[in-house]
């Protein structure tokens, strides 16, 4: 059972695996379907569900709305997550001319605002901005997140993709507190390592979301290198572990950092749901992390 726990000192409490919708228009799933997902999810513990406004070219929210609202779950039983502040070029939306980033305080409540429409709910529990916007001004954004909070349509504020320097730079100009960032982190990606995003989360104790914690697709059909290298070593240390496959050895991996990740699965299957909740009672030995990590760079450690 997937346990509950907090992202940061007073953040929000959400499930210690979260179940990512990114893709959940391309999974051609009926509404049956996908309540029978919401409802397998939340057997297993995981409760904490994350979107994006843009995902499923602006489809993703309003496909689970509709499934959540028939499902019968208590809207206080779950945690929405959804991101805003890229604007796409879609026929959902014909006034963007371009692809942008757009985090003027008119974008980001309007974008909250539809995306609670869409989950028919009448608060987020966390908003994210969705990548970093050369052109913030972090006084917009917190105008943005007081009127946000004030009418308590969103309870918790983070970003996404943020380096640490653009992380406190916003976190400088806020009146609430940024309460996590979600990166991009798995075995086959170890940039948060170099640019000291996992140094930043760990003095301020708060916990990083990973996306794509398993290097997605990339692990298992990759023709590179690397790809063959970690299929060889996560292979061998599953052996080594008890029989654990090597999505489950890969997100083990992910879970052993002391930053504390909490993972965002991107996979419509459960019964890869399940796997991955296996992976938490999994344990590597400092040696096999190394492993791993030699694995992936291609060279020991200096």
């Amino acid at each position: 059972m997937v346990p509950q726990i907090e992202l940061c000192q007073d953040g929000p409490r959400c499930s210690r695996i979260v179940h990512g919708l990114w893709r959940l228009a391309d999974w051609n799933k009926s509404e049956a379907e996908t309540r029978e997902l919401l409802a397998g999810c939340i057997e297993l513990g995981i409760t904490t569900f994350d979107h994006a406004d843009i995902y499923g070219d602006y489809t993703c929210e309003s496909l689970f709305g509709q499934a959540l609202a028939a499902s019968g779950i208590e809207r206080s039983s779950i945690q929405l997550v959804t991101k805003c502040g890229i604007k796409l070029v879609s026929r959902h939306r014909p006034a963007h001319a371009i692809k942008c980033y757009d985090t003027t305080a008119a974008h980001i409540v309007a974008s909250a605002e539809n995306s609670l429409r869409n989950f028919r709910a009448d608060y987020l529990d966390l908003l994210l901005i969705h990548r970093p916007d050369p052109l913030m001004d972090p006084h917009e954004v917190n105008d943005a997140f007081m009127a946000l909070r004030s009418s308590g349509k969103v309870l918790h504020f983070g970003v996404s993709n943020f380096l640490p320097s653009q992380f406190e730079l916003l976190a400088s100009k806020l009146e609430v507190p940024l309460v996590t960032n979600q990166i991009e982190y798995s075995v086959m990606h170890l940039d948060a390592h170099a640019d000291g995003s996992l140094d930043l989360c760990q003095r301020l104790a708060i916990r990083p979301m990973a996306w794509s914690p398993m290097g997605g697709g990339r692990l298992f059909h990759d023709a590179s290198a690397q790809a063959d290298r970690l299929r060889d070593v996560l292979g061998r240390i599953g052996r080594c572990v008890g029989g654990a496959s090597m999505d489950q050895v890969a997100l083990a991996w992910v879970l052993v950092h002391p930053a504390q990740f909490v993972p965002v699965l991107g996979t419509g299957r459960l019964s890869r749901i399940r796997k991955a909740v296996e992976a938490l009672d999994l344990s590597l030995s400092r040696d096999q992390w190394f492993e791993i990590w030699c694995a992936s760079t291609g060279r020991d450690v200096p």
